[in-house]
């Protein structure tokens, strides 16, 4: 889990981001929140890494990135997710979220 995105960042621009920092085809899953009123960011995300050793390197990477290219005073913080871990159980959770 991912904590403390900018409100004004896109799916477009977070994607963007955990591309640049080397994990391009290291995720296969990714769910970024927004208020469909306003259509801000929520301010976090969940990610799926493919294997253990991505997502350790994921949380050493990213937890304290702020460098989002846009302005922003937020430090990002990484978390595993609990309970869910793995694609089929971020799926099965988010499915039919009304987000």
């Amino acid at each position: 889990m991912m904590r403390n995105l900018p409100n004004n960042y896109t799916r477009d621009d977070l994607l963007q981001m955990i591309d640049s920092q080397g994990f391009a085809g290291r995720y296969d899953f990714v769910y970024f929140p927004i208020d469909f009123r306003t259509h801000a960011a929520l301010g976090y995300a969940f990610l799926n890494l493919l294997t253990p050793e991505d997502a350790e390197d994921f949380h050493r990477k990213i937890d304290g990135f702020s460098r989002w290219g846009l302005p922003s005073s937020k430090v990002c913080s990484v978390a595993w997710s609990h309970p869910h871990q793995g694609l089929d159980a971020h799926v099965h959770r988010y499915r039919n979220s009304p987000l």
